[in-house]
């Protein structure tokens, strides 16, 4: 089993950067792909991006050029840059961790505020 534990949210300034991480640990050699998702108050939960073992990245269209994802691969650990934050912005930050089976575990999130 993987246990993913997310760090770096919290409160920033409209136009300012944030710098998201998540930990993996357990059965690493499982993991195919890490990715985010974000889900904001009375929203659905949105796509953000993902990355394969491979380093193959997938972004959601509308945050790409924000939103950078990369990951330390020998480290089990996933990062999000996330750069010209606007409040809409706001939201609980998910990691989750992707089995070749397609089976997910998912962090316990990251509270990000982006004020203005």
């Amino acid at each position: 089993q993987v246990h993913l534990v997310e760090s770096g949210g919290g409160l920033v300034q409209a136009g300012g950067s944030l710098r998201l991480a998540c930990a993996a640990s357990g059965t690493t050699y499982k993991i195919a792909a890490m990715g985010w998702y974000r889900q904001a108050a009375d929203k659905e939960r949105e796509y953000i991006g993902s990355i394969t073992r491979g380093g193959t990245i997938n972004y959601n269209e509308y945050l790409k050029g924000r939103f950078t994802l990369s990951r330390d691969n020998a480290e089990s650990t996933m990062s999000l840059q996330m750069d010209s934050l606007t409040t809409e912005d706001t939201a609980v930050y998910y990691c989750y961790a992707a089995t070749d089976l397609g089976f997910r575990e998912w962090g316990q999130g990251t509270q990000v505020t982006v004020s203005s």
